[in-house]
C-alpha cells in the first residue's frame, strides 16, 4: 500500500479506512525525489537576460498605481478606508492602492477560513506538495522579475537584496517546506507485529484559523508566514505590512495560480490593533505566525492569555521579534574581513534586517586600523534610487522609521560619551534617506548599544585587550535580545571558548562571517529571549509547529480476554 507504512492486505478494513480518510499518509515517497538545492542567485551583470527583464519589470511597475483589493474566499472587497503604498526613495510616487479591512470584514474572513480549513485538510499531502512545487517554479521563472520589481520599488531594496529575498529565499521557503513535509512523513511509529497491530501517524492541520502577521523587510517572510501553515492543512488570515502590500500581493496571486484554493489563505490588510483585537477574540484562533516588534508580539500574547478560556485549541504562538546583533572582534581577527563583513551586515538594506549588525566590540589593539577601514568603506557607499544599479542601499521604509532612526543619530551627536565617526546626515525631502552612520561609544550600556534601532546606524565599543572576558559577558547580558551574533578570530582556542561563552547570546551564530545572510535550509533562522520563540524558519522543525499530528493504532486480532494470563496461574 503506502511505501512509508508496513504492507497490509488490500481487502482489510484497515486498508479501506486509510484509503478513504488518511490523506496525510498518501504515497509521498512515490513523488520524484530529486533532492533539494537552494535557488541560484542571478548575477544581473550588464546586458544579461535577467537584468534586461528586471529593467522592463521596474518600468512597468513604476508606471502605474496598482489597485489591490481585500480577498476573502476568492471574493474581492473594497472599503472606504483607502491606503497607498509609496516608494520609500521617492515618497510622492504611489505604486499601490489598497484597502483596510474593518472588524466585521475580519470576522467574515475568520468564518470563511474555518469553513475552508475542513475541506483543505482533506486534500492529500501529495497534492499540496505538487501545488507548492508548482508555485516555486512560477516564482523562480514567470514571476521572478515582477516579484523583484515590487520589492525594489515598494520596499527600497537594491537589485541584489531583492534577488536574495523575493526570488531566491521565497522560492526556497516554498520548495523546501514542501520537501521537509515529504521527509517528515517518512517517519512512522514502530509496529512490532503488523499482523497483530499497526501504528501510524497522520499530520492534520489545526482546526480553526491561523493569523499570519508579516513585516515589510522581507517579502519572503510574508510568503513563509502565510503559506507554511497552509501547507500543513491550516487556513490563514494574512495581514501584510502596509509597506509591503504590492510584493505580498504578487506572492498571493502566484500561489493562487499554482492551485491554492480560495479561502485557504485570505489577503486581509488592516489596522494592526483592529486586526489583533479581532483575531484574539475569536474562539477559533489556532495560532499566530508573527514577525515584528516586541511590543506588538507582547500585546498579542497578553490578549491570547486573557482569552485563553474561550479557545477551542491552545493557540500556537510563533514570533520573531528582531535583535541587537553583535560582531565581536578578537585581537587575532583578520582585520580586512572583519571590516568588510561589518559594513555589509550593518548597512545592506539600510540595516533594516532583523539580523543586521548594530553593535560591534573591537579590541583597543586593533581599533586604529579597524576604525580607518570602517570609516573609509562607509563613506564611499552610494545611497540612492534602487533603479540605479550602482546604489549600495536606498531609503529607509517610511517616515516613522526615519524619525525613529534619526532620533538616535541626534542622541549620538549630543551625548558626551559618543562620537559620530562617519555619516550622521539625512534628508526626507524626496525619500527617507539616511547616510550610513558609525558611532563610537565609551559607554557599553548606552541606548545605542542596547536598544534595537533597525536602521543604518552602527555603534562601536572599544574594549581593552585585558578585559576580554568581562566584555564577552557584557555582550550577552547588556540587551534583552538573542538573535544573531558573530565572532572574528584566527585563534582556534578562542573560537572554541567563544562558542561556549556566546551559547545563549544568539540563535544564529557566525564564525568569521557577518551576522546577516541566513539561507533557507542552510542556517534555519530564529533567536531566543526577546528575539522570539526560535522556531527556526527555513529548517525541518518549523513545519511541525503548524500541524496537529494524530497517532493511530489498528488492531487486527480481536480482544477476547479481560484477565491477564498471570492472573490465572
Amino acid at each position: 500500500m503506502f511505501s512509508i507504512l508496513p504492507r497490509i492486505s488490500r481487502q482489510s478494513a484497515a486498508f479501506r479506512y486509510h484509503e478513504r480518510c488518511i490523506s496525510s499518509v498518501v504515497p509521498l515517497a512515490n513523488l520524484p525525489d530529486t533532492g533539494i538545492v537552494n535557488e541560484p542567485i542571478l548575477t544581473y551583470s550588464k546586458d544579461s537576460p535577467e537584468r534586461n527583464a528586471l529593467k522592463a519589470a521596474l518600468k512597468s511597475t513604476a508606471a502605474k498605481c496598482e489597485e489591490i483589493p481585500i480577498i476573502i474566499g476568492g471574493k474581492e472587497i473594497k472599503t472606504k478606508d483607502v491606503r497607498y503604498q509609496v516608494m520609500p526613495h521617492n515618497h510622492s510616487h504611489k505604486i499601490a492602492k489598497f484597502y483596510w479591512a474593518d472588524q466585521k470584514i475580519i470576522e467574515n474572513a475568520i468564518e470563511v477560513a474555518c469553513d475552508a480549513q475542513t475541506k483543505w485538510d482533506r486534500t492529500p499531502l501529495s497534492e499540496r506538495v505538487k501545488i507548492w512545487n508548482r508555485a516555486a517554479d512560477l516564482m523562480a521563472t514567470k514571476y521572478r522579475q515582477e516579484l523583484n520589481a515590487a520589492t525594489m520599488l515598494g520596499q527600497a531594496k537594491t537589485v541584489i537584496q531583492a534577488e536574495i529575498d523575493s526570488a531566491a529565499e521565497l522560492v526556497d521557503f516554498i520548495r523546501m517546506n514542501a520537501y521537509f513535509l515529504k521527509e517528515c512523513t517518512k517517519y512512522q511509529p514502530i509496529s512490532e507485529n503488523v499482523k497483530v497491530t499497526r501504528n501510524s501517524m497522520r499530520y492534520r492541520g489545526i482546526d480553526g484559523f491561523v493569523a499570519a502577521v508579516s513585516p515589510f523587510n522581507f517579502s519572503a517572510i510574508g510568503g513563509n508566514l502565510a503559506y507554511t501553515p497552509a501547507l500543513m492543512g491550516c487556513a490563514v488570515l494574512w495581514k501584510p505590512s502596509d509597506t509591503a502590500v504590492l510584493s505580498n500581493w504578487r506572492i498571493f496571486n502566484a500561489m493562487r495560480e499554482a492551485g491554492v484554493p480560495d479561502g485557504v489563505v485570505n489577503f486581509v490588510p488592516a489596522d494592526g490593533p483592529v486586526f489583533g483585537d479581532t483575531i484574539t477574540k475569536s474562539p477559533h484562533l489556532a495560532g499566530i505566525n508573527f514577525t515584528g516588534s516586541v511590543p506588538t508580539f507582547n500585546r498579542l500574547w497578553k490578549q491570547v492569555g486573557n482569552n485563553i478560556d474561550k479557545y477551542v485549541n491552545f493557540p500556537r504562538l510563533v514570533g520573531e521579534c528582531g535583535g541587537k546583533n553583535f560582531h565581536f572582534i578578537h585581537p587575532s581577527a583578520d582585520l580586512e574581513s572583519a571590516v568588510a563583513s561589518t559594513i555589509r551586515s550593518a548597512f545592506e538594506f539600510c540595516g533594516q534586517k532583523c539580523s543586521a549588525c548594530s553593535r560591534c566590540y573591537v579590541p583597543e589593539s586593533l581599533w586604529p586600523k579597524m576604525k580607518a577601514g570602517l570609516v573609509e568603506k562607509a563613506s564611499k557607499l552610494k545611497i540612492g534610487d534602487v533603479q540605479d544599479f550602482s546604489s549600495f542601499a536606498a531609503a529607509v521604509i517610511d517616515e516613522k522609521a526615519f524619525q525613529r532612526i534619526t532620533s538616535y543619530i541626534e542622541h549620538a551627536k549630543k551625548n558626551s560619551n559618543t562620537e559620530v565617526l562617519v555619516g550622521g546626515t539625512y534628508s526626507d525631502e524626496k525619500g527617507y534617506f539616511i547616510h550610513p552612520t558609525i558611532v563610537e561609544s565609551k559607554d557599553p550600556h548606552d541606548k545605542l548599544m542596547t536598544e534595537e534601532i533597525f536602521g543604518p546606524l552602527l555603534t562601536v565599543y572599544v574594549y581593552k585587550d585585558s578585559a576580554l572576558e568581562e566584555t564577552m559577558k557584557m555582550v550577552t547580558t547588556s540587551t534583552p535580545f538573542a538573535l544573531t551574533g558573530a565572532v572574528f578570530a584566527t585563534d582556534e582556542s578562542f573560537l572554541i571558548h567563544a562558542l561556549d561563552k556566546f551559547k545563549m547570546a544568539a540563535g544564529n551564530f557566525y564564525i568569521n562571517d557577518k551576522s546577516t545572510g541566513a539561507v533557507v535550509g542552510q542556517q534555519p533562522f530564529g533567536g531566543g529571549r526577546m528575539s522570539g520563540t526560535n522556531d527556526k524558519a527555513g529548517g525541518p522543525h518549523y513545519i511541525l509547529r503548524w500541524t496537529s499530528p494524530q497517532a493511530i493504532k489498528e488492531t487486527f486480532v480481536p480482544q477476547r480476554d479481560v484477565e491477564y494470563p498471570y492472573m490465572k496461574e
